[in-house]
């Protein structure tokens, strides 16, 4: 059992660092600069699932898009694009697009024409 240091000496002098500051833990840049999250692409079977959602939202429709394979900010183009094409509102969270409404078909056309593999998945 380790004893609990009771003064400010016994830590060593050390009460407050900024040392590790905003510094990416990968690569060691600063934030602003980090290149290492922005190049990572998630593993998968390459192919976009497309399908319809309704729990958990309240009763309200939601057309997820999962399975992407993209970067992060490239997947944030296409979040915002789909969504202009759509004209609704959604959201990217955790790697999957959700756009308010259904518009499986849309969205299904749209990736093709974009150059995914899409599928329609769920009922």
């Amino acid at each position: 059992m380790a004893k609990k240091a009771t003064s400010f000496a016994a830590l060593g002098g050390l009460v407050y660092s900024t040392d590790a500051g905003r510094h990416c833990p990968d690569c060691s840049q600063p934030v602003d600069a980090c290149t290492c999250k922005q190049t990572v692409v998630p593993a998968g079977d390459g192919i976009a699932r497309v399908r319809r959602e309704t729990k958990g939202r309240g009763g309200k429709t939601v057309t997820t898009v999962s399975g992407v394979p993209l970067a992060e900010d490239a997947l944030k183009d296409l979040a915002k694009a789909l969504k202009q094409r759509c004209g609704t509102g959604g959201s990217l969270k955790d790697g999957v697009i959700e756009i308010q409404g259904d518009h499986v078909e849309l969205l299904l056309a749209e990736l093709v024409k974009k150059g995914f593999k899409a599928k329609k998945s769920g009922g």
